[in-house]
């Protein structure tokens, strides 16, 4: 068997059953299908088990470990030469797979990755935070694509890689977030070769409300002075950004406040930048105002992170427990 999707879940039914229904759809028919329910109280099973005689699926229920341990448990069950690991909440093109194998004939590799998009179904909230996590102007370049600022790690919503290789590097940490850069740097520092595939594209739900989105980059931004601690030599001055961001923002504030009304000028024209590049992308006037609160949402949540974890390490402090759920 050539591919093993792997699919950890917590209390997300809906969503495993637009996933498996768009695997359904897939040009290539070589996979099959690994869901871990990792302690949910919203079970999928039934979902899973509409879809029996459609895909070649396995179940499997298990106590709540978080997101990198439920991958595992998933790989340690699989058959494919290639593990593919998705979250719950994307959706794949028909062509997905087809698209992964193709570029695998072209250049083989031991690790890849591909880009999220979202998709025309998505709510104007949705389409503003996939622009913020996608965009130049915010921490797209960072996380990788065409015009990445940093080299591409794949991250744990797309990623593939052989099972000879994840087994060889022990599968994803105990990590409740930061668990797919750490497992692409050991990826690189084991001199394993790892691209992007720039078609190989999913359609990523993430959050539904600036909220919970503002968390989840927080939790991003602690996870990278974790990251750091680990990997001193993998520490980029671009991962600082999102910090810098944070910090020149307030400060503008407080000059314009105190001190001159231009200093406003600066943040002005971000807000604008953000604005138009996101209506010239995105075609929708709603989606393009949501956008700014959105990237504000994911620089300030990734930096503040960044900053608190920072502050607790030069003091000496343990870092908090990564105790949300996925």
């Amino acid at each position: 068997m050539l591919f093993s999707i792997i699919i950890p879940v917590y209390n997300r039914p809906q969503e495993v059953d637009e996933l498996l229904e768009s695997l359904c759809q897939q040009t290539v028919k070589d996979f099959e299908v690994v869901v871990v329910e990792d302690g949910s109280t919203e079970k999928c099973d039934a979902v899973c088990a509409r879809y029996a005689d459609k895909l070649e699926l396995h179940y499997y229920f298990k106590p709540n470990s978080g997101p990198g341990p439920s991958r595992n448990y998933g790989a340690e069950r699989s058959q494919g030469e290639y593990l593919i690991i998705l979250d719950s909440d994307v959706i794949v093109p028909e062509n997905y797979l087809e698209t992964i194998k193709a570029e695998l004939d072209r250049e083989p590799c031991d690790a890849f990755g591909g880009p999220d998009r979202a998709h025309e179904s998505f709510t104007p909230i949705q389409k503003a935070i996939n622009y913020a996590m996608t965009s130049f102007f915010t921490t797209g370049g960072i996380r990788g694509g065409k015009h990445k600022m940093d080299k591409f790690y794949p991250r744990s919503f797309n990623l593939g890689i052989k099972k000879s290789v994840y087994e060889a590097l022990g599968g994803f940490a105990p990590m409740r977030y930061g668990e797919d850069i750490d497992l692409s740097t050991r990826i690189f520092k084991g001199g394993y070769s790892c691209r992007l595939f720039p078609e190989a594209f999913v359609y990523h739900k993430r959050r539904v409300k600036f909220s919970s989105f503002f968390r989840q980059v927080k939790h991003s931004g602690e996870a990278r002075m974790v990251l750091r601690n680990k990997y001193p030599e993998t520490f980029k001055l671009v991962h600082l950004l999102p910090a810098a961001f944070v910090v020149g923002n307030l400060l503008l504030v407080a000059l314009g406040i105190f001190h001159h009304w231009l200093w406003f000028m600066p943040i002005v024209l971000y807000v604008v930048m953000v604005f138009v590049d996101s209506l010239i992308k995105n075609k929708d006037l709603k989606v393009a105002m949501l956008s700014v609160p959105a990237a504000y949402c994911q620089l300030f949540g990734y930096g503040l992170g960044f900053l608190g974890a920072a502050w607790k390490d030069i003091l000496g402090k343990k870092q908090p427990p990564q105790t949300e759920k996925p």
